[in-house]
């Protein structure tokens, strides 16, 4: 006889067989999870290594800009510069630097676990790995730039150390503050690829040694007047700033160190800032010195990179071409600025295009950030952390500078003798030349 049966009694039955039916699914269910998961964390390996050899190849660009808006007597102790900045720093920042940035906190100041990276867990090893080469390359990003500013005059014995207390102390304090736990990260403060962290570290620290060093021999008039020096091979400094930009795709996107859907917006922002800081350097450049200046429009590409580091994945595209353009301006005018007003001689305008503009990239995450910036209603906090924090690194880096280079002054000397300094330091400091055979030499 056909009976009704209750709902509850429907109920029943049907949660027993979703139960039994979970019971028999739940392995698959976890196999897919787990597999999800490796998935996952292999493609952020995998992103994460493309994007460190993208800004590893960077010293390349650097070392091309550098070599190409100086002279051809020092080609070669430029090379040696930028090779130094990359072999010595990554031994020093496996050895302390990332201990210092990334370890365990201690006062929102300092790392202190992780040195020569002891200490890590089997199972985190593989993303640790790949997280310090990834790191590595930042930190050599920041001491070669300051080869730049300290180009054509500097002693090579003495740079050696400057460039590992940069990648195993300077640097790695600073960015403990900002990416390793410390007080500016604990703030709020914005900075999600370098602006500040890698850039106006390396920019400060070069002013910095510029100043301690004094200018090259040439490049004032007795009255004071500021003569240019031009470079030996511009086409070389354009190479180098192609590389530059192409390598800042690993930079920026890079910086999610993970494989997500975020890395789009982040490329699309990071080339429509160097375009604009190209454009606006280039036609403020023909209005002010009535010419098309070709190495004020490449350091106006770089300027543009460098602004737009800070707010990449935090701002919209049309926030980018306005970081951007400002960035074009703003390099003109400091590298005239410390040029000639300060009288500080700063080759390749290191100081400027990435001390200054990575100011102005990390100021701009309060005025432009979606959330939070004044400009979309997040009022002023955000800027205002983001001012005390940009104060801060440029006491810490230029102050530390400073420090540095006076001391190797006073100890081991800093500056190139006269003689070596004309003759060039490829053959006064490597006993060879860049270019064997091309070159004829004269008392400047």
């Amino acid at each position: 006889m056909f009976s009704r049966k209750s709902p509850t009694h429907v109920s029943k039955r049907l949660a027993i067989g979703a139960a039994a039916l979970v019971a028999v699914l739940a392995p698959t269910f976890a196999y897919a999870q787990d597999v999800e998961y490796l998935t996952q964390s292999n493609a952020n390996i995998l992103w994460t290594l493309i994007a460190a050899a993208l800004v590893m190849i960077m010293q390349a660009g650097f070392a091309c800009v550098e070599c190409g808006f100086t002279r051809a007597k020092n080609a070669g102790n430029i090379m040696m510069k930028n090779f130094l900045d990359y072999a010595a720093g990554s031994i020093i920042f496996f050895l302390f630097g990332y201990a210092l940035m990334f370890g365990a906190d201690a006062g929102g100041f300092i790392g202190t676990s992780g040195y020569a990276l002891g200490g890590i867990t089997e199972a985190d090893l593989p993303w640790t790995y790949t997280f310090w080469f990834f790191q590595s390359v930042f930190a050599a990003t920041a001491a070669t730039i300051v080869s730049g500013g300290m180009a054509e005059r500097t002693k090579f014995g003495t740079y050696v150390i400057i460039s590992m207390v940069i990648s195993g102390l300077i640097y790695p304090i600073s960015g403990h503050w900002i990416w390793g736990g410390g007080w500016l990260g604990e703030l709020g403060f914005c900075d999600f690829a370098g602006s500040t962290v890698v850039h106006s570290v390396g920019g400060w620290i070069a002013l910095a040694g510029a100043l301690v060093l004094g200018p090259r021999i040439g490049k004032y008039t007795e009255d004071g007047k500021a003569k240019a020096i031009p470079g030996h091979n511009i086409p070389l400094a354009g190479l180098g700033v192609f590389i530059l930009w192409f390598g800042w795709f690993g930079f920026n996107p890079g910086s999610t160190v993970e494989a997500n859907n975020s890395i789009g917006l982040i490329a699309m922002n990071t080339t429509l800032a160097a375009c604009a800081g190209m454009l606006g350097a280039m036609v403020f450049a023909w209005m002010r010195f009535g010419k098309p200046d070709i190495s004020m429009s490449m350091n106006g590409a770089l300027a543009g990179l460098v602004g737009i580091t800070a707010p990449c994945a935090t701002v919209t595209p049309g926030p980018s071409v306005i970081i951007g353009l400002v960035a074009g301006v703003l390099v003109v005018l400091s590298i005239e600025f410390i040029d000639k007003v300060l009288k500080i001689d700063d080759p390749v305008g290191a100081s400027s295009v990435h001390g200054v503009c990575g100011a102005w990239g990390t100021i701009a995450c309060g005025l432009f950030n979606v959330e939070g910036g004044l400009f979309y209603g997040g009022g002023v906090h955000l800027l205002g952390v983001q001012l005390l924090g940009v104060g801060a690194v440029f006491v810490w880096a230029f102050g530390g500078g400073f420090i540095l280079m006076s001391v190797l002054k006073g100890v081991f000397g800093l500056r190139a003798s006269k003689e070596e300094e004309l003759k060039g330091l490829d053959i006064g400091e490597h006993g060879s030349e860049a270019y064997n055979g091309f070159q004829l030499f004269s008392n400047e």
